[in-house]
């Protein structure tokens, strides 16, 4: 199939006589999703996938749909419909899902995901995998355009599963995103846990992690990455699958609990390795002792004086030698860190060197919520009607056009402003954070901005507390105040 071709010429066109073409959403050269509905008395929108039935890969995914449709998980994309058509390029496979108001790969060219948010992302994927595994399936193709957003709830697309433990023809090129394994044409849940680490990475930094596929290492982790993701990330980035971690690894550590230790023998293969440092000091030192004794019998006939300097000459050549080594001791990178076959570190075991890089790469958290302190008896606060007048200076949250764009509905934020008697905001905290950690944080910034008219009471100024609801929608924001009670 012609991909420009497809987008330019195919919309009105009727797929099995039920489903209309309406907009083309994107596709490769074998490939394409248009926007149609279903037919009935409401007009619901969903996405339908074309694949020519010639396809190399085509009965595979005829199976994976075969194998979908029975599966009910809240966070797996629906599949409503499959079948076979013929039209005027031919015979073509389809299935018709669910349609995604939002995807993860649309957001991070816009921004990255803070890390709540990726945590919030992290615990419905793993839901659903763990459900997928569950039933003997392998998602396969885990990556941000596979990430969906569907009245508000997080979803993996299910379109194209596989059956675990299948093997033959090799996936197509999927980049960084196909485990390498996949490129022999093995499929395993390990696949899956492959596309989470690239995905996590992706979602925090805006980019997939570098990886030299040429060679045997794992891909490199940001540093700039905070913990546990990154150590999640890089338990899940092994290029072996056998060292790569399990899904109940990363439930572990996302919790913040310890895995289990690795065994013993794991870490003693490499342990020579780190002992050998000592071992040759100490033979450099007896070798030149022994240079040192040798020289001083040959030569019998010097003078005293002459045996004793070049007896101190040598035992100055053997101190010296000791440190010439030492430094290469303390560059021996740890055991765990440079075998790419060792088990998973838990995210609490990143060298201590690494802490400080990833506390200053944390972006700044929100203010967690909390019920305002209470005034002393000597402080009044004043509860009055919002009137015109009140606000001497309102500022609106610094959004990206991009991120309004991406809302479906509204978000609504409310915060909780304490004002001093010189009508300056002294405190600011949630009342309401909505669903979004991006606004949330934005509405509560611009609110600790905010001045207000002093509030009179006995003709002189004291405090007072107001509410501030943010409204947030694809057309901008919009904020409307209020007393607090």
């Amino acid at each position: 199939m012609n991909v420009e071709a497809i987008r330019g010429n195919w919309v009105g066109q009727v797929i099995d006589g039920r489903f209309t073409l309406l907009q083309w959403l994107g596709g490769t050269e074998r490939v394409s999703v248009f926007l149609t509905e279903l037919p009935g008395p409401q007009a619901l929108k969903a996405a339908i996938k074309l694949i020519p039935a010639d396809a190399g890969d085509a009965e595979a995914h005829a199976a994976g749909w075969a194998a979908t449709r029975p599966l009910s998980h809240p966070h797996l994309m629906r599949l409503y419909h499959t079948g076979r058509c013929q039209t005027e390029e031919g015979e073509l496979l389809y299935s018709v899902a669910e349609y995604a108001e939002e995807v993860l790969s649309e957001i991070l060219p816009e921004r990255a995901l803070l890390p709540t948010e990726a945590r919030e992302m992290l615990t419905p994927i793993l839901d659903a995998l763990f459900y997928l595994h569950g039933k003997g399936l392998v998602h396969g193709h885990l990556k941000p355009t596979n990430v969906m957003v569907v009245d508000d709830r997080l979803k993996l697309t299910c379109d194209s599963l596989q059956m675990a433990g299948e093997t033959g023809t090799p996936a197509p090129a999927q980049g960084i995103y196909g485990a390498p394994e996949t490129a022999a044409g093995t499929i395993s849940p390990a696949a899956d846990v492959w596309g989470l680490g690239v995905t996590l990475v992706e979602a925090l930094t805006q980019h997939p992690p570098a990886w030299d596929k040429s060679t045997d290492e794992d891909p490199i982790v940001p540093p700039s990455i905070p913990q546990p993701f990154a150590g999640i990330a890089r338990g899940c980035l092994r290029a072996d699958p056998v060292g790569r971690c399990t899904l109940d690894n990363v439930k572990t550590w996302l919790g913040g609990e310890q895995p289990v230790k690795e065994p013993a023998a794991k870490v003693e293969k490499k342990a020579p390795a780190r002992n050998r440092l000592p071992m040759l000091v100490a033979v450099a030192i007896v070798l030149v002792a022994v240079t040192a004794i040798l020289f001083t019998r040959s030569h019998k006939d010097q003078s005293s004086a002459s045996a004793s300097t070049t007896q101190n000459e040598a035992q100055q050549q053997a101190s010296s030698a000791a440190p010439a080594l030492q430094p290469a001791r303390e560059q021996t990178p740890p055991v765990a860190e440079a075998s790419p076959q060792s088990a998973p570190q838990a995210p609490d075991q990143t060298p201590a060197a690494a802490a400080p890089v990833q506390e200053q790469a944390l972006p700044p958290a929100p203010a967690p919520p909390q019920a305002p302190a209470p005034a002393p008896a000597a402080t009044q606060v004043l509860q009055v009607p919002p009137a015109n007048g009140a606000i001497a200076e309102q500022v609106m949250p610094d959004v990206l056009p991009k991120a309004l764009a991406s809302i479906h509905g509204k978000f609504n934020v409310k915060i909780r402003v304490t004002v001093d008697s010189a009508g300056n905001v002294s405190d600011a905290t949630y009342e309401s954070e909505g669903p979004s950690q991006y606004f949330a944080k934005a509405a509560l910034q611009a609110a600790q901005k905010w001045k207000f008219k002093p509030a009179q009471a006995g003709g002189q100024a004291v405090p007072s507390a107001w509410i501030l609801q943010f409204l947030f929608a694809r057309d901008g924001a919009e904020v409307t105040t209020a007393a607090a009670h």
